[in-house]
């Protein structure tokens, strides 16, 4: 009689896989398929975005808390002013603050909430209106950031039934500021 054969071991790495429910795409997919250094973030050229981004999404607790904050200065400036690059940046934040391996999911979700709150061009327009006929409209930039906050919404509701208070209150914060 012929035994069943042995199984292998798995080779494949258990801290990140798509966990039950998420979509099943690669972490970060279409990340390079944006031309970040044809775009600007506050320091100039955001050709560094994607690297931050790969840091936050499998750096240990400590290199994910920094590079975030050195995305923060890059894309939500003092947590209100936004780059041309933000909106770009946004669906990929969206998707690290669903994935439970990345460490600082209530950072991100906060770091949404400031991009939704964000009104300091329009603000600054409406007393300089001529800042609307730059070539480079920071203004447009701002509504397209806010844009894309808004259309992931519905991933609010995920993230809320999580067990997870911070998370729990970021979210909630991030609700409230889109009306939702």
């Amino acid at each position: 009689m012929r035994s069943a054969p042995t199984p292998k071991p798995s080779t494949q790495r258990t801290d990140r896989q798509t966990p039950p429910g998420s979509p099943r795409t690669a972490p970060l997919a279409g990340l390079d398929g944006v031309p970040w250094s044809e775009i600007q973030d506050s320091s100039g050229s955001a050709a560094a975005i994607p690297r931050l981004l790969r840091k936050v999404a499998w750096g240990d607790p400590d290199t994910a808390r920094a590079a975030l904050v050195d995305l923060r200065k890059r894309i939500c400036q003092y947590g209100f002013v936004v780059e041309q690059a933000t909106a770009a940046t946004v669906p990929f934040l969206w998707e690290l603050a669903q994935r439970p391996q990345v460490s600082c999911r209530a950072q991100i979700i906060q770091l949404l909430k400031n991009i939704a709150d964000a009104r300091q061009w329009e603000t600054t327009a409406t007393a300089y209106p001529k800042l609307l006929n730059h070539r480079e409209n920071p203004v447009a930039w701002e509504r397209a950031a806010r844009q894309a906050v808004r259309a992931r919404r519905d991933e609010l509701e995920r993230l809320l039934a999580e067990g997870d208070s911070e998370i729990a209150r970021a979210t909630t914060e991030l609700a409230r500021t889109l009306g939702d």
